[in-house]
Order: structure tokens, then C-alpha cells, then sequence
């Protein structure tokens, strides 16, 4: 038991005979006569400090450690006692070590197969506003965050790609961020890629048989035949096309900057049962061949040899026609994502966009796309 204070400043807890033998039954771990003895204390001083820490060592040996650790921080608040205060942070380092060896060997059972070893994305969801506080919470206990820095990381409008690592890892971290509130997902990024890529050059027919003239990861020209019904989804985006410029910088000076000088539609329909994705692109699809796509307003398609822009928002409203059950992911979800994974530089390069779009200089946005559409695809075929 900690000794009296010097007479120059009194102990404000002075400690009766039975308490010292609660600390003397901790000294010999007899938890079962400490509790007792505890018991009876606080029945005669419930406010006392030293009481109230002993309980807190109770629910430590028992194993109720988060009730420890409330007990252990509420006495940080409430006292000055330098002993008392000493013992209190030397209980809250004990658990902080627990926690942290047995998250250590929880991601060492986890990462322990080799196909745990896999590369892999974690994803968080967004978030509605009333959620957020609790959710805060959730993830910097998780992640060993500051409760503000959480609540910054948190998404508000759609998927932040947040880590990526060994699957089995992330694996571990889902399913704790799920249980403290945070919804999440994580995938292999080889499943990913797994996902066939035909770009469309032209729809051959849309009704009553579709069919596609389309290439493949290697170039190679085909066609597809399938059914309407089997689009599950359809993920729209903008991908902006830069140009070099020169302007005027300080003092004068001329500075070589990059600006966005047009945006290129590109449209993903899902079909999981073929485990492929139909890429369009207005920048490379050939309106001029195959079925016409424009629309009159008594819903029938007629010719047209308009501009790139006119016959794109003509093919979309024939694809609306033809895919309401799908869901529809619009371009500016893509734009919200995209905002957050683009500095994400170690995973972007490892991502093969396949997308037509004449460039000088490669950007990460093709990328983005590739990997936001992919991802709707296995996360929606988990479903």
C-alpha cells in the first residue's frame, strides 16, 4: 500500500486496516477474499479513491479489461494523489500492452495461410451523418487513430479505398471496424483483375438478340451475344483529357502547366454470369456501324450522324431503355471515389485500365475508373 503523504501535506485518503488487507490479498493473489473484502469497503465508502482502483484491478485480473481501463482513466480525472495517479497509468500501459500483443498474434493467425499473403484493398463506406460520432469512435480504436483524425478519414459520399496490404490483414481490420460500427469490405486485388474487359466498338443489334462487335484485353476483335436481363449494373464516368499550356507565372516568368481540356464518357456494363464488363467509350465508339442508337420521342431509334457528344447522350438514354434493373452507378459516385484514390500511387500502378483514350502522357485516372468499376463487380457478385 502506498505510504501516508509527509505531515507538511496530509493524505486525503487515509486507508482503514480492511482496505490494506484487500491490497494485501492482491499482494498473495487472492482475488476471492480481496473481492469481498472490496465489497464490504465500498459499501461503507463508495466515493473512496483507493476503493475504486482496487475495483478496477478486480476487473482487470478477471479479465473485464474495457471496465479496468474506465475505472483506470476516470481516476486520471478525478485525482491528484501522485500514487494513486501512478498506479492508475501503470494499469492503463498494462492493458495498452495486452491489447497490442494480442492484436499482434490475431494478425499473425490471420496472415498465416499463403493465400492470406495475397495483395488486397480495404474499403470504407460512407457514412450518414447521424452514425458518425459512434463511428469516429470505431475506427480510432481500431486503428489506433486520434478520434478527430477518424472522423477526417471517415467517407461521407461514397468509397474510400483506405489501406492496402496482405488480405488476410485487412481481413482482420473489416471485420473489428464492422463490429465497432464502421461499415467495410476488402477484396483481393488478383480477383480484380480476374474480371474480363471487352471494349465495345459497336452494338451489331439491340433488340430482339444484342449483340456486340468488341476486343479484348489483347486487341483482338469478337463478338458477344447475350440478353438484356443479364446487365446487373451500370457504372457511368468522366475522365478528363489535359493538355500542356504555357502562362505567365510570377514576376512574369512563363511556367509550363497541365490544364483539363475536354472529358471522355466512358460507360461499364456488368454481366457476372459471363464474368465480364462491356466497355464503351465515346471516344472510341464507332456510331456510324452497327444498329442506330438515337432515340425519338416515340421511344424508336432512328439514323443520325451528329456530333460525338449528341450521339453518346443518345446511345445512354437507348441503354436506359433496355437496363432499368440495373443499378446505376452515375458519374459523379466515380468523381467522389476518384477525388480519394488517386494519391494512391504504389496501387494505381498496378492496375491495367483498358481504356481507348488517346493520351501523351498516362494518368491515374484510367486507372481509378478500372478499379472503381471492378470493384462494383465482385462487390455486388457478393452479394
Amino acid at each position: 500500500m502506498p505510504d501516508p503523504m509527509p505531515n507538511s501535506m496530509p493524505d486525503p485518503m487515509p486507508k482503514p486496516d480492511r482496505l490494506q488487507q484487500v491490497a494485501a490479498a492482491f499482494e498473495r493473489q487472492d482475488y476471492t477474499s480481496a473481492a469481498k473484502l472490496l465489497k464490504q469497503w465500498l459499501t461503507i465508502a463508495p466515493d473512496d479513491l483507493w476503493g475504486q482502483f482496487y475495483m478496477g484491478r478486480l476487473h482487470e485480473v478477471a479479465g473485464r479489461r474495457d471496465a479496468a481501463d474506465a475505472v483506470y482513466r476516470q481516476l486520471l480525472r478525478k485525482s491528484n494523489h501522485p500514487k494513486l495517479v501512478n498506479q492508475a497509468r501503470q494499469g492503463i500501459e498494462r492493458l495498452t500492452a495486452y491489447k497490442q500483443a494480442q492484436r499482434k498474434a490475431a494478425i499473425a493467425a490471420a496472415t498465416a495461410k499463403p493465400e492470406d499473403a495475397q495483395l488486397g484493398v480495404l474499403v470504407l463506406e460512407p457514412i450518414a451523418p447521424e452514425a458518425r460520432t459512434e463511428a469516429a469512435k470505431g475506427l480510432a480504436a481500431v486503428m489506433q487513430l486520434d478520434v478527430r483524425n477518424a472522423q477526417l478519414v471517415l467517407p461521407r459520399r461514397g468509397w474510400r479505398v483506405y489501406r492496402t496490404g496482405a488480405i488476410g490483414e485487412l481481413r482482420f481490420y473489416q471485420n473489428a471496424l464492422i463490429q465497432a460500427g464502421v461499415p467495410a469490405f476488402c477484396l483481393v486485388l488478383a480477383e480484380l483483375a480476374e474480371v474480363r474487359i471487352f471494349r465495345v466498338d459497336y452494338f451489331e443489334s439491340l433488340a430482339p438478340e444484342v449483340k456486340v462487335v468488341c476486343r479484348d484485353e489483347n486487341d483482338s476483335v469478337g463478338s458477344l451475344t447475350f440478353d438484356w436481363s443479364e446487365i446487373s449494373q451500370r457504372v457511368e464516368g468522366r475522365l478528363p483529357v489535359f493538355e500542356q499550356v504555357v502562362d505567365l507565372g510570377p514576376w512574369g516568368k512563363l511556367v509550363h502547366k497541365e490544364q483539363t481540356l475536354d472529358y471522355i464518357q466512358v460507360c461499364d456494363l456488368h454481366l457476372p454470369k459471363r464474368q465480364c464488363i462491356l466497355r464503351l467509350c465515346d471516344s472510341s465508339y464507332q456510331f456510324l456501324q452497327g444498329a442506330t442508337v438515337q432515340v425519338d420521342y416515340a421511344g424508336t431509334a432512328i439514323p443520325t450522324q451528329m456530333t460525338t457528344r449528341i450521339n453518346w447522350n443518345n446511345l445512354m438514354q437507348r441503354l436506359q431503355l433496355y437496363t432499368k434493373q440495373a443499378t446505376i452507378m452515375n458519374g459523379n459516385a466515380f468523381k467522389v471515389f476518384a477525388s480519394m484514390v488517386l494519391d494512391e500511387k504504389a496501387l494505381i500502378e498496378q492496375i491495367e485500365p483498358y481504356i481507348d483514350i488517346f493520351r501523351k502522357k498516362e494518368t491515374a485516372w484510367d486507372a481509378a475508373f478500372q478499379l472503381y468499376s471492378t470493384l462494383n463487380f465482385v462487390r455486388h457478385r457478393q452479394y
